[in-house]
């Protein structure tokens, strides 16, 4: 059992409350909730986003007098990691990540530990340079256990090629599925394809909202798979020619994770797609999403407003779902009521009231909002807003003292507004209720393992010298020269499979409803001439914060210039 001393309420207490990273009423309310839930303290203080997980961490592994592990910015040797088991990383919380001429280097839940170090010293016969790591760093560490799991994928198509039982058969393709799911989790893809075609079937992978082809099975095979999801989802296996969507969930490394599949009839049979929606990705808290400093100020004064609008607004396959749900978990407080409204639920959040939309039952987003506003709420979030019916019902709430969150489809957050007054929403009540509009886009992260400064090469400064906008903005902070601007990419390594990237970042711009903006959409103006309002009130634009996480290193320009340029 690994001792955690560090991590005991008290001393995280002096660690975190003193010195005032955490006020203490906060603290003790996040104290009272672990000790009730029986959940570690750390998590439920990064979960309740009263600190970040990084953050944490370097203040702890200071504590131990250790440096801090953070394994975005680090390289694991899985070689060397594999010098101890599973077993024995996962019981006594460490990974063994690197050896060099400077020693073992160990990464450890408790850097106090002696006996572990001892033993880790006289196995290797090197000395042990001691890191600390948090529980979230230590859980992603460990899934390099997992090794390839497409091997065993592959070998389990040749398998099932064979002439098999039908028990062995049944057992092998489960066993298949399985194996497909935790590929695409594993690879921390938000949708696994099943396509097919005339001969054969293909698996694909969105990751980082780019798609992979990743997998060809034999047609038969294909049908196979797709009747193992249709019964995992509860799905008639004997329907094929309409329209089906489910659920189903599936455990990997003992953590759940929640699929939503939607089937539809093909030219050439039937295709699947599955949405992941894994633990990992509800742990995701406001300072998580690559606001910067000023933006995240802007929101957080919204929410701290009890009532009024918050919208997010952006296409499909933005992350505004995860923003919202970001903002909930901030809001989400024991005197408080929250009230929602989704379709479909994305993800079951402890002590907030959802309702799942249902055609079938008349249960829309209107209806349900109606009903909702008779349920005595205090914040209700809507999960999007399509119809002039349900703006106006949000509207009223928002006018009546509830807090109401919701997302809609714009392309940025001044065209927003235009597109209520479009709804039929009297331009008065637009001005007098919402609060704040968020528009973002997701670029994808250049990875911390490989990630290189350059030069721009004579390509990109002839894109740039010809976008006005972009040589704008790189002026405005003093890069007049484009040549002399430094750029960055990922060189491909382990940690990003050769991709050079790793995960997504937002790009954002927070409107704030000020006099000279409201009074814009009374006048019923174009979105041309709020957007000129809110950047001479402080807004950046999304391309403006796009261009600064460039020049920062977070991503590369082709990535923002893909996203935002359209």
């Amino acid at each position: 059992m690994v001792s955690r001393s560090m991590l005991e309420p008290t001393k995280l207490r002096e660690l975190l409350v003193l010195p005032g990273h955490i006020a203490a009423e906060q603290f003790d309310a996040a104290a009272a909730e672990a000790a009730t839930a029986g959940t570690d303290l750390p998590t439920v203080l990064v979960g309740k986003d009263l600190i970040r997980d990084a953050d944490l961490g370097q203040l702890v592994a200071e504590a131990y007098g250790v440096k801090f592990f953070n394994l975005a910015q680090e390289q694991i040797d899985v070689e060397t990691m594999l010098t101890v088991p599973e077993a024995a990383a996962r019981s006594r919380g460490l990974i063994v990540w690197r050896s060099d001429k400077d020693g073992l280097r160990v990464a450890m839940r408790d850097p106090d530990d002696a006996e572990m170090r001892h033993w880790l010293e006289k196995k290797s016969g090197q000395p042990v340079q001691r890191y600390y790591l948090t529980a979230k760093q230590l859980a992603e560490a460990l899934n390099y256990y997992r090794g390839e799991i497409k091997k065993e994928v592959e070998s389990l198509i040749a398998h099932l090629s064979g002439n098999l039982i039908e028990s062995e058969k049944e057992k092998s393709l489960i066993a298949l599925v399985d194996a497909i799911l935790s590929y695409g989790h594993e690879n921390k893809a938000s949708d696994i394809h099943l396509e097919p075609y005339r001969d054969h079937a293909l698996v694909r992978l969105r990751i980082d909202g780019v798609m992979h082809d990743v997998l060809t099975l034999p047609r038969a095979l294909g049908e196979m798979v797709l009747a193992r999801l249709k019964i995992m989802a509860k799905l008639r296996t004997d329907e094929h020619r309409a329209a089906l969507d489910g659920k189903l969930q599936f455990k990997f490394q003992n953590e759940p994770v929640d699929v939503r599949i939607s089937i539809v009839p093909v030219t050439e049979g039937e295709n699947a797609v599955l949405r992941l929606l894994s633990e990992a990705s509800r742990r995701f808290t406001l300072s998580d999403l690559g606001l910067q400093s000023p933006d995240e100020g802007r929101v957080r004064q919204a929410i701290d407003n009890p009532h009024g609008m918050i919208l997010v607004t952006g296409p499909t396959g933005s992350g505004k779902t995860t923003t919202v749900y970001a903002m909930l978990k901030v809001l989400n407080q024991r005197d408080v009521h929250i009230s929602t409204i989704e379709d479909p639920v994305e993800y079951s959040v402890e002590g907030v009231s959802q309702i799942q939309v249902n055609a079938k039952t008349g249960l829309t987003f209107a209806s349900g909002l109606r009903s909702i506003v008779r349920q005595d709420p205090d914040i209700i979030m809507v999960g999007e807003i399509r119809d002039r019916e349900t703006a106006g019902i949000a509207v009223n709430s928002a006018m009546t003292g509830h807090l109401v969150l919701s997302t809609l489809h714009a392309n940025d957050a001044a065209t927003t507004l235009p597109r209520l007054l479009d709804m039929g929403i009297e331009p008065y009540l637009v001005a007098s209720t919402v609060n704040v509009v968020i528009g973002q886009r997701l670029v994808r992260a250049l990875c911390p393992s490989c990630r290189a400064s350059r030069a721009p090469t004579e390509d990109e400064i002839k894109a740039i010298d010809g976008d006005l906008e972009v040589k704008k903005i790189l002026a405005a902070q003093g890069h007049d020269d484009l040549a002399k601007i430094t750029l960055y990419r990922g060189g491909g390594c382990h940690v990003c499979h050769g991709s050079g990237y790793v995960g997504r970042i937002g790009i954002f711009e927070v409107l704030l409803l000020t006099e000279s903006v409201k009074s814009l959409v009374v006048a019923r103006v174009p979105s041309d001439s709020i957007l000129a309002a809110a950047r001479r009130d402080g807004m950046t634009t999304m391309l403006e914060d796009g261009v600064q996480k460039v020049l920062s290193g977070a991503t590369a320009l082709e990535e923002v210039l893909r996203v935002v340029k359209v």
